[in-house]
């Protein structure tokens, strides 16, 4: 999501927490798995039939959602979207993104508490 990049850091209480460096995967219900080492896409595809990976750094307004590729590694300090196949050839809204953002936020917010 180009305009939601994941930062490493975050504040609580006006002090600065630096997020631990793990790969994050929202999934379809708003859940978060967070993974301490880089992990290929096709082991997390393979628990979430009918489902692909987007990296929130690659979804653009108007734009196809691309794909993870199966021999892919997700890399350490990114957001992962698990997404329907359904979604695979529709493009992104405005609406879709902000529901993202959102439920991006949610999870990370519950992270941090």
């Amino acid at each position: 999501m180009g305009i939601c990049a994941s930062s490493q850091y975050t504040s609580q209480g006006g002090m600065a927490l630096k997020w631990p460096s793990t790969v994050k995967i929202i999934h379809l219900d708003g859940t978060l798995q967070e993974l301490k080492h880089p992990i290929k896409a096709e082991q997390i595809l393979s628990q979430n039939l009918g489902c692909f990976l987007c990296s929130s750094e690659s979804m653009y307004i108007n734009s196809h959602i691309p794909f993870i590729p199966q021999n892919e590694e997700l890399k350490l300090g990114q957001i992962y979207f698990l997404m329907p196949l359904s979604k695979s050839h529709q493009t992104l809204s405005l609406q879709d993104l902000c529901t993202l953002a959102i439920k991006a936020h949610a999870a990370l917010t519950h992270l941090n508490h």
